[in-house]
């Protein structure tokens, strides 16, 4: 049986009202990466980093599944082999649509983390620097999200499951950010059929053997159609 993993990126939740870093007047574009988006930024001024992940939380509590993430979960309840789903976004909207064990190597908005004692827990819709970690106590509590020049989580875990794929897909992805821009290569190694889907090619488009382009809510749903022989309805 096939083993599938799939990789999604801002791409796969833009439909849902989600923005991309690139998207012009979204929530990325009024705000500096290196003022909100860093361990730096965090100790420079933590009250603006979390107004900053305050309001991204909101709009993703807020936000609804699209067709695409449906279908990622419609593929993990009908394929007979093992689906695995490495997310890059920190919104939990493949848990909406029904995903199971999504592996978020970027964090998740609605959780907390003690920069202290590294407990985690789920975050309050709003968070402030006065807030005291439930466990040690401290005044650290910062959003559980990776910020640029910090590890993605489960590295090895998700290594591990490119190394024994039979198919490698990217998804809404822009093959820019590193190191989810070298999956395909690493999926490809272990003989992996690698497919790209997204409106336009990535930096990494010839990593791929295949692509698919166009919306994900339209190339997501025919693409597991054609895994699963068609089967299933495609609608939300």
């Amino acid at each position: 049986m096939e083993k599938i993993v799939i990789l999604t990126g801002a791409g796969i939740s833009a439909e849902s009202g989600l923005g991309t870093f690139r998207d012009a007047g979204g929530i990325w574009s009024e705000n500096r990466i290196e003022d909100v988006a860093t361990p730096e930024a965090f100790a420079r001024d933590a009250a603006r980093v979390h107004r900053f992940y305050n309001a991204r939380r909101v709009q993703a509590a807020a936000a609804e599944p699209n067709a695409a993430h449906a279908a990622l979960a419609r593929l993990q309840a009908g394929h007979p082999g093992e689906v695995v789903i490495v997310t890059q976004n920190v919104d939990g909207l493949h848990e909406a649509a029904g995903s199971r064990g999504v592996i978020h190597m970027h964090g998740e908005l609605a959780r907390a983390l003690c920069a202290a004692c590294g407990l985690r827990w789920d975050a309050a819709p709003e968070m402030s620097p006065s807030d005291a970690c439930p466990g040690c106590g401290a005044r650290a509590c910062r959003p559980d999200v990776v910020w640029f020049g910090e590890m993605p989580y489960r590295m090895e875990e998700v290594l591990d499951h490119l190394a024994g794929a039979d198919v490698f897909a990217a998804i809404g992805t822009s093959g820019e950010v590193w190191p989810a821009a070298g999956f395909a290569q690493e999926a490809a190694l272990a003989g992996a059929h690698c497919v790209e889907i997204n409106p336009e090619a990535s930096a990494v488009a010839s990593d791929f053997h295949e692509a698919r382009r166009g919306r994900a809510s339209e190339m997501v749903p025919a693409w597991v159609a054609d895994l699963l022989g068609g089967a299933g309805d495609q609608s939300l």
